[in-house]
């Protein structure tokens, strides 16, 4: 029988009354870690609940170390959920499972994973590792349990400057009074390359603390209420020197943004210092996650908000002067929302172009001007929808990376409305270029009445040529609707790790028809440069576009060859030939013909044949009328719908 078992056995009677002991000698809790099902990693963020309501949350390795004197030694049902994943039912409809509860004891739950993305571990915040080193195993970060008196954080933005990164949040809060720095608390950390942590584990975040040991402010620029800032960047100056630059704003009760700024960071005092100040109705502005593209065009930054839709050039001169600002927008240049005027060729088809002085057209604004019929629905830019049931995705915060495994622009955005939680929706789309086609996307995180917002993609991280990224967002009840707060977890950044071969992740891209000697073949677009984006606003803003399909294998997906006719004409097929090398890779992969309930997203492929020869087209269109060709009696398969195109 252990000690604490024989402590409570001993009673004393004084009186006729029996007295019990004071205090309870320490004990071992019993451990428990719940693991993915699938890696066998610890899941941070499940909620274990007995049935007396008693709850804990795993730490970041996963585990919860469970003390409950009263129940030791007894076998206990704990209920386990957590967003994004699902534990097995047992036969009465419970998800959770009874374990039996001893001193130092050790148990194991198995959680299967429902997001695509991996949820990895908390960056921010007190506890990160608490009960992993009760249960005597160790962590990966320098400080586990209480870094800078930080317990919670607003919103990152990062940048890579002068040998490290640079990471700034938003309000914070600490442990000694309810209200902490709402002025951009800062920290530096080494890149994975030079010594820092492999980003599979962690990050060692050093922050800059005040005399306390407070992560004090970086940014308590003058003027009323806190400080925010966005569009962080590192740009050169005119002696070649790298700046960390930030747009700022500065912010009333509720949330009204009354001044928005320019600043620069102060290596010698580790803090920012104002350098411009304008008034927030500027049409354009340094905003949201920015990330720096050479093209042809020259080196600039562009703004991700959370589409990369205005853009400076990347020079620190540049940088503070906001005359030198583009945005790609269908306004003429100089309109503005309050009387807009579209931009229209003399045909009357809507024109889009970096514009200076005009502000952008966001998912918001671009709703407005199609109901107010000021843009027709497949004159948008911004397209953006499920993947597999065609729902509009309104893309409210995030960022935008090249990633050189897709060799595609990704994003990383949160949706507002449209799921379970108001914020807490996150979305993987990609993209030929920086302004699109943002069309199709599939979500890889989602939560249960929390949200999840302003997310960062940390291109720093990228692994394995870009086919492992990194992401991680604010996870609070704020905005949610739900006042339960998640303890030690709510208001901090939890780090995510997205698989971009998973062919979950699969999504259509555009493809055209392009000429070669006179025969017409299937060919990925591609539209990278600024001299491509002139191309895509003489194709009409991509509704040339002759279809969207798969350029990798996707679930359920076929794949598609091109072949040879008799006549030695090209052709699709979905086998190879006889003669085809074992090399030959497929034109496409799209869905088979006959699929059960396809997507409502795609549509058939169908075959025109020549009735004299022996040419090919192919075509969405089941009723084209092509004088000597004849279509198919069934598609060859489906693929996805050009948004693009007028109905």
């Amino acid at each position: 029988m252990n000690s604490l078992t024989n402590s409570l056995r001993v009673t004393l009677v004084v009186g006729g009354m029996v007295l019990f002991p004071a205090a309870l000698p320490a004990a071992e809790p019993f451990c428990i870690q719940v693991v993915d099902a699938e890696t066998g990693r610890g899941v941070p963020l499940v909620e274990l609940k007995t049935v007396n309501d008693i709850r804990y949350y795993t730490d970041s390795q996963g585990v919860v170390a469970f003390d409950e004197p009263g129940l030791e030694g007894q076998s206990v049902f704990f209920h386990v959920k957590s967003h994004g994943y699902e534990f097995a039912k047992d036969g009465f409809g419970f998800r959770g499972k009874a374990l039996t509860v001893t001193p130092g004891g050790r148990g194991k739950l198995e959680i299967k994973r429902l997001n695509i993305a991996r949820r990895l571990y908390r960056v921010t915040g007190a506890g990160i590792y608490r009960d992993s080193l009760l249960c005597g195993m160790k962590a990966p970060i320098r400080e586990p349990l209480l870094n800078a008196q930080v317990t919670g954080s607003d919103s990152v933005v990062n940048a890579f400057y002068r040998g490290k990164i640079y990471w700034f949040w938003g309000d914070t809060n600490r442990p000694s009074y309810p209200l902490g720095n709402f002025h951009v608390p800062g920290a530096t950390s080494l890149t994975p390359e030079h010594g820092g942590l492999d980003p599979n584990v962690g990050v060692d975040l050093e922050y800059f603390v005040d005399e306390k040991g407070f992560a004090r402010p970086t940014a308590q620029l003058p003027g009323e209420g806190p400080t925010w800032i966005f569009g962080l960047t590192a740009v050169r100056n005119a002696a070649g020197q790298d700046r960390l630059m930030t747009g700022f704003m500065k912010v009333k009760p509720p949330l009204d943004v009354y001044q928005r700024g320019i600043a620069e960071f102060d290596d010698a005092t580790n803090s920012f210092r104002k350098l411009t100040e304008f008034t927030p109705d500027v049409p354009l502005h340094p905003d949201g996650q920015p990330m720096t593209l050479n093209s042809e065009a020259g080196e600039h930054v562009y703004f991700s908000a959370p589409y990369p839709l205005v853009r400076v050039k990347a020079a620190a001169a540049s940088f503070v002067n906001l005359d030198e600002y583009e945005a790609y927008t269908c306004l003429r240049e100089g309109s503005r929302f309050e009387k807009p005027q579209i931009d229209s060729d003399p045909d009357g088809r809507v024109r889009y172009a970096w514009k200076r002085g005009t502000p952008a057209v966001g998912p918001a604004e671009q709703k407005k001007l199609i109901e107010r019929r000021l843009l027709k629905d497949h004159e948008g830019l911004l397209q953006l929808r499920d993947r597999d049931t065609g729902k509009a995705v309104q893309a409210h915060a995030g960022s935008v990376s090249w990633n050189e495994f897709r060799k595609r622009f990704v994003m990383i955005t949160t949706e507002i409305g449209g799921g379970p939680s108001m914020l807490g929706e996150t979305w993987y789309a990609e993209a030929e270029s920086p302004v699109g086609p943002w069309v199709y996307a599939v979500k890889v995180v989602t939560h249960d009445r929390y949200s999840f917002y302003n997310p960062k993609q940390h291109a720093l991280f990228d692994a394995f040529g870009g086919r492992t990224i990194y992401f991680e967002g604010t996870y609070t009840n704020t905005f949610s609707g739900n006042p339960d707060q998640t303890p030690r977890y709510d208001y901090n950044q939890i780090m995510y790790q997205l698989d971009l071969a998973d062919p979950r992740v699969a999504l259509p891209v555009a493809f055209v028809w392009s000429s070669d000697a006179n025969q017409d073949r299937i060919v990925r677009t591609s539209l990278r440069s600024d001299a491509d984006e002139e191309d895509a606003r003489e194709k009409r803003l991509f509704r040339q576009f002759a279809f969207f399909a798969c350029d990798r294998p996707g679930e359920k997906t076929i794949a598609v060859y091109e072949g040879e006719t008799k006549s030695s004409d090209p052709c699709l097929q979905l086998e190879k030939t006889e003669t085809d090398d074992a090399r030959v890779e497929p034109r496409f992969h799209a869905l088979p013909a006959d699929l059960g309930q396809p997507p409502s997203t795609t549509v058939p492929l169908y075959e025109y044949r020549s009735v004299t020869g022996d040419k090919r087209f192919y075509s969405t269109d089941p009723k084209r009328d092509d004088t000597g060709f004849q279509r198919g009696d069934k598609p060859l398969v489906r693929v996805w719908k050009n948004p693009y195109r007028e109905p």
